[in-house]
């Protein structure tokens, strides 16, 4: 820290004895603030003991289709043969590890970690609308611009690489809200997501934008030096100035992210087995260039070669103390061509989502890492035709694992057509202030003062499902 600076701040703080302790307290707040301002990812204490330090969040843009994944309705069947219109699944349930979970046929190498899955079978939330639901979803907030939940975990806990991004999205859809699903909105700047990739872009191509040098280390060097001492100038005649001070600390830390970041990227490092359990190099062209896992027309089959790399990719950003990994995959919106579709969307993720909950339980990351998966809705029992459903925000799956998660349960239940969650409803509120409960903080008391007014990233809503912890 500046000795100028220091110096005013301990003047500062020996002025306000006068002034009792309230005065002291704000004080205290203030540089507290400031601080936090100056370097906003230091590493914060969490409200209370925390079960978790990370979370990978597998997010399936469209709306998966629950009836056909993880939520077995049998009565579909008689409903199907009644031609009531109901549309029974083309696919198999079976029991699945010693819990006996009911895991649809198109998820085999999921099914195998059963005993540590907590499927939540009982989702809801407010609009049957790809855009506000995938909002809705992620900030907890469809009408209005609102932080992203790994922004607000970032801002709560700060993260423990100091080197890379503490939250980082890789290929997020462009779409259904675009940025605002991984941004910060009213926080500081550096909570957004560093973006990787784009939804239906081949990762193996994927760049991280304005990341690449211009200057040799030594240049840049002295560039930022010159950079620091203006700015601490500013600092200087202007007191305590927690903008300027946020401003040097970007300029550090995109200096530092330019050797670690690639270095954690590069999947080259790892061994043939490991990127083999992960399905990389299956769903190629002889191009060398991903095929689309939906993409029908070119008879592709399951493509785990992307989804492989991602899944792989958020486990060395985890191994190395990235905070909040998100990781896309959309095409769920399943309209039509279920009997083809499905099986080719969840043979693409399947081997790898199996293979990235074998490694961080190998490596020991499970115990702290969460890990869930969830589109933004689920679909209808009634059939739209012959060979698709509609959206149904009423009633849909999500499933989450690790830190703090006790696993081989099902938690709530649908009605049972699967139309309607009936049994411990779970709002996408209720899971948000989960997640946070689980990390360590109270999401009624992690707030930020914006507008006149403190906000929260589930506001007056939200409760912690207790029967999803350990």
């Amino acid at each position: 820290m500046n000795a100028n600076l220091f110096s005013r701040r301990q003047m500062l703080k020996s002025a306000s004895c006068g002034f009792g302790y309230m005065a002291m307290a704000g004080l205290a707040q203030q540089q507290a603030t400031a601080a936090t301002v100056a370097n906003p990812m230091i590493l914060k204490q969490p409200h209370f003991p925390a079960k978790a330090k990370h979370v990978i969040f597998l997010c399936m843009q469209g709306g998966p289709s629950h009836l056909d994944t993880f939520d077995y309705k049998p009565l579909l069947k008689k409903g199907n043969s009644d031609s009531k219109g109901m549309l029974a699944s083309p696919f198999e349930f079976k029991p699945s590890g010693q819990s006996g979970l009911m895991i649809s046929e198109l998820f085999p190498h999921v099914g195998k970690h059963a005993d540590d899955l907590a499927i939540i079978n009982s989702m809801h939330t407010n609009v049957p609308n790809h855009p506000q639901s995938f909002l809705m979803m992620h900030t907890g907030e469809f009408r209005f611009t609102r932080p992203s939940m790994g922004a607000w975990v970032l801002y709560g806990l700060g993260t423990e690489n100091q080197n890379l991004p503490g939250f980082v999205t890789i290929n997020p859809p462009a779409n259904q809200g675009g940025a605002q699903n991984y941004g910060n909105a009213f926080l500081p700047a550096s909570f957004q997501a560093t973006r990787i990739g784009e939804q239906g872009q081949s990762l193996a191509g994927a760049s991280i934008g304005n990341i690449k040098p211009y200057l040799s280390d030594s240049a840049q060097r002295r560039q930022l030096n010159l950079l620091n001492e203006m700015n601490q100038d500013l600092i200087t005649r202007n007191a305590v100035d927690p903008a300027v001070e946020g401003v040097i600390n970007s300029f550090e830390l995109g200096f530092r992210m330019q050797t670690a970041l690639p270095e954690v990227l590069d999947l080259s490092k790892e061994s043939p087995k490991t990127l083999a359990m992960y399905g990389i190099g299956k769903g190629v062209n002889k191009k060398g260039e991903a095929i689309a896992a939906d993409d029908t027309k070119k008879n592709a089959g399951p493509n785990t070669d992307n989804f492989g790399r991602q899944c792989l990719m958020a486990r060395r950003l985890v191994e190395a103390g990235v905070r909040f990994v998100e990781v896309g995959f959309g095409g769920w919106d399943t309209h039509g061509g279920l009997k083809t579709r499905l099986p080719n969307l969840c043979g693409s993720i399947d081997q790898p989502i199996g293979a990235l909950l074998a490694d961080l339980k190998d490596r020991g990351l499970l115990n702290d890492t969460i890990v869930m998966w969830s589109g933004e809705f689920g679909r209808t029992p009634k059939g739209q035709g012959t060979d698709g459903r509609n959206h149904n925000a009423s009633g849909f799956s999500m499933w989450m694992a690790g830190g703090g998660i006790k696993g081989g349960q099902r938690v709530g239940s649908t009605d049972e057509t699967g139309a309607k969650a009936v049994d411990n409803p779970v709002h996408h509120h209720d899971m948000h202030a989960t997640l946070m409960h689980l990390m360590g903080l109270d999401h009624q008391k992690l707030s930020y003062r914006y507008g006149g007014r403190d906000y929260t990233l589930t506001d007056i809503h939200g409760r912690v499902v207790k029967e999803l912890l350990a």
